[in-house]
């Protein structure tokens, strides 16, 4: 790491260079096991990229999962819908080239990329686009929605083209474009491409409940664990069917997931992906996001420590 001494660096990229940062510690592993943050926890919405790496320092974040729409507004992504396509397939890569420069001067790691413009209702371009934004963000892995077996293959032909690793999610249910998160989910993305990998999220494998329990989620790292991108923390309840008004996402401790058992598997085993906290529990009154994403934080450091 850089001293952070060092890192105010301003950039006359669009208007991060007036952005006042505050700056924390920065957490880079715990006993050997690398924690990470999907930037979703800071906002599920769109954010100005200045926000999210305020969000970042002030949590103790070095190493995220950067959700497209965390990053696209800030390059000069138009607000209709109907504009968009055309941006993302003519846009210059220079942008994420320079906006990556800024994540690293400020000691932080992009390792993953979601770009959210993958599934059949996007158009090749849009695809390239994905794959393109990944390479020039310096990340490891562009992540995805698991979707069905032509339309992995069709971004196989771009994962290949590119040579860049996609690792796909799935969730606890079918609803619509969205895979459940079953032991031969992914079985036909792992066989047609050795650039595909699972993107586990482990609260979504116990919600599904049925033959998904803890023992088996600890067995499915376990098989494995060498085609496993990365895998997100969240403590959800088993088998319980979530609705739209409600979610059974509960504080860390109080579900079903067994976020500890995971931590000391990965740190016992050495297993090199990185453990991403997804923060999708209600707020308490009184804290905000990036308080509970510090608490999750410390939650992995007792649970690595113990």
């Amino acid at each position: 790491m850089n001293s952070r001494r060092n890192f105010l660096k301003k950039s006359s990229l669009i208007t991060l260079g007036a952005f006042n940062y505050n700056f924390a510690p920065i957490i880079k592993n715990i006993n050997g096991v690398d924690i990470s943050v999907i930037t979703y926890s800071f906002n599920p919405r769109s954010e100005n990229m200045n926000v999210i790496i305020q969000n970042c320092i002030d949590s103790g974040t070095d190493n995220i999962e950067l959700m497209g729409n965390h990053i696209e507004s800030s390059l000069g992504m138009p607000k209709s819908k109907r504009l968009i396509s055309d941006w993302r397939a003519n846009v210059s890569m220079k942008l994420f080239r320079d906006a990556k420069k800024i994540f690293k001067d400020h000691d932080i790691n992009i390792f993953a990329f979601k770009s959210n413009c993958i599934s059949k209702n996007n158009s090749d371009e849009e695809i390239e686009y994905a794959m393109k934004v990944t390479k020039n963000l310096g990340a490891d892995f562009l992540t995805n929605e698991l979707m069905n077996d032509e339309s992995v293959e069709r971004v196989n032909f771009y994962a290949e083209k590119y040579n860049v690793n996609v690792g796909y999610h799935t969730h606890s249910n079918n609803f619509g474009s969205n895979v459940k998160a079953t032991d031969t989910a992914w079985d036909y993305a792992l066989n047609s491409s050795k650039k595909n990998y699972i993107n586990l999220d482990i609260g979504h494998y116990i919600n599904v409940g049925g033959y998904n329990t803890k023992e088996a989620l600890l067995e499915f790292i376990k098989k494995n664990n060498k085609r496993i991108c990365s895998l997100h923390l969240k403590d959800r309840q088993f088998g319980k069917s979530a609705n739209l008004l409600a979610s059974d996402n509960q504080i860390w401790g109080n579900g079903d997931t067994p976020i500890i058992e995971v931590l000391k598997l990965m740190r016992d085993n050495s297993y090199k992906f990185s453990a991403t906290i997804e923060l999708e529990y209600r707020i308490p009154e009184g804290s905000n996001r990036v308080k509970e994403v510090k608490k999750c934080m410390d939650y992995c450091l007792k649970a690595l420590n113990s």
